[in-house]
């Protein structure tokens, strides 16, 4: 089989060269736990941003031959928070440049996403993005805390991680040994209404199964050492169905840098996408829920907080007396008082925060993070990074970990705090929660269904 052109590979060079490597292709070393590398790798994501961004300029001057935005909604403000690169800012431009834009932030976790950046949040009048809310409609959060402290089981984590991987589902198109009862599939009008009814068996089979990517359980222990239950993932092959579905249906394009989907409020499309939205939605409630129970009875306790967030997902909400629709692709809600949970990458902590009442959160559409925020893609994550580096940040942190692969190793992501810390003005942080058991998909899963 021959090796695909790399299509980065040119320019790399030709940074490296000007960088002083008179012969781009020299080997280079990178420390005793990964091999050397020729000199031009270093510059590769240079050469992709660079890229990213002509692409974006490109699809500048597409929008500005689609139908006229309304001088209203033209120059929106747009809240850039924090610091991020060219091609990012250029993809939220051009977003604010289709549709009713009434607003739009970019939270400190930003970066590129499909149609639209991840950490983008845009709020339109009597229009949805159904690209802004992307394929893994409702992925987000939930997270428990137990009356079990850590030092009860701390002798038995590794049979818990363990069990936790044996009873739970990751990974590609897999389904829950147990089948899940629950009212939503008694919901004949939501099924009928989304027009997903063919797809309803599918989904009973898939409640509860995690997925694979960056989807997670963790067991985390907060400051005063109790145990929380914390799992991230969304709708499965639900919400990928329908976003392929209705995305296709409103004319839009999957791809990085392409004009947003955009759909009337009140058309029969958008009526019908928004209808199948909210099933995804109530369908992801389900399936976090599920799971959280299954683990907790794997370690046993009862309950004694709730945390519970979706942070892809279009809500309806009123700003400044306004009704609108606010999409959050990769961004967590966080009105005054409204409580959130967010991971860090694993290893770090999590947190659990809660939105205040300021100008700057008014600002940001009463947004914030959902993550760290990626700073490496998957593939040049596995390239820079090695299994011994991966592992022993996760030994130095007292982590226990089963499953994952490089693409989710903690190097490829911000650390937490440094995003947090831009957001400081909005939100508060009420725990922090030390990880000591991540489990995830294995190496080498492939999942279609993750965000």
């Amino acid at each position: 089989m021959t090796e695909r052109a790399d299509p980065y590979k040119a320019r790399a060079r030709e940074l490296a060269i000007a960088a002083g490597y008179a012969d781009p292709d020299i080997k280079v070393d990178r420390g005793p736990e990964l091999k050397p590398w020729p000199a031009w790798c270093a510059f590769r994501k240079a050469a992709r941003d660079e890229q990213l961004a002509r692409e974006a300029a490109d699809a500048a001057k597409s929008i500005a031959n689609l139908r006229p935005q309304d001088a209203k909604y033209r120059d929106a403000p747009m809240r850039i928070i924090g610091t991020h690169d060219d091609a990012t800012v250029a993809q939220m431009t051009n977003c604010m440049s289709v549709g009713n834009v009434v607003a739009g932030v970019v939270c400190a976790d930003g970066h590129l996403g499909y149609a639209q950046p991840v950490g983008g949040v845009i709020a339109y009048e009597k229009q949805i993005s159904i690209s802004g809310v992307g394929f893994d409609i409702g992925c987000g959060n939930m997270a428990v805390r137990l009356d079990t402290p850590f030092a009860a089981i701390e002798d038995k984590i590794g049979d818990i991680a363990r069990d936790i991987a044996k009873v739970i589902s990751f990974g590609v198109g897999r389904t829950n040994a147990d089948r899940v009862e629950h009212d939503l599939f008694d919901d004949g009008d939501a099924w009928k209404t989304s027009d997903m009814g063919a797809y309803r068996q599918k989904a009973v089979a898939q409640l509860g199964t995690v997925g694979s990517g960056n989807h997670y359980v963790d067991l985390l222990r907060d400051e005063d050492g109790f145990v929380w239950i914390g799992v991230h993932f969304g709708s499965r092959g639900l919400g990928h169905t329908s976003a392929t579905r209705y995305l296709k249906a409103a004319g839009g394009q999957d791809g990085i840098n392409v004009p947003p989907a955009i759909v009337d409020e009140d058309s029969e499309l958008g009526t019908r996408y928004i209808a199948a939205m909210e099933l995804a939605g109530r369908y992801s409630y389900a399936g976090r829920e599920w799971v959280v129970e299954r683990v907790r009875q794997i370690i046993g306790g009862h309950v004694t907080d709730l945390v519970h967030n979706h942070h892809n997902y279009a809500w309806r909400e009123t700003h400044d007396g306004k009704d609108l629709w606010v999409v959050r692709k990769g961004a967590t809600p966080a009105f005054p008082g409204q409580r959130g949970f967010v991971g860090g990458s694993m290893g770090d902590d999590a947190v659990i925060l809660e939105g205040i009442d300021s100008s700057e959160a008014k600002a940001s559409l009463y947004s914030t993070v959902h993550g760290a925020g990626r700073v490496f893609g998957r593939k040049e994550a596995k390239r820079r990074f090695s299994r011994q580096q991966m592992d022993e940040w996760l030994r130095s942190r007292g982590v226990t970990l089963v499953g994952a692969d490089l693409d989710e190793s903690p190097m490829a992501y911000r650390r937490l705090d440094e995003v947090l810390a831009h957001h400081t003005d909005s939100v508060r942080v009420l725990h922090r929660l030390t990880p000591f058991v991540v489990v995830m998909a294995g190496d080498g899963e492939f999942d279609p269904w993750k965000d």
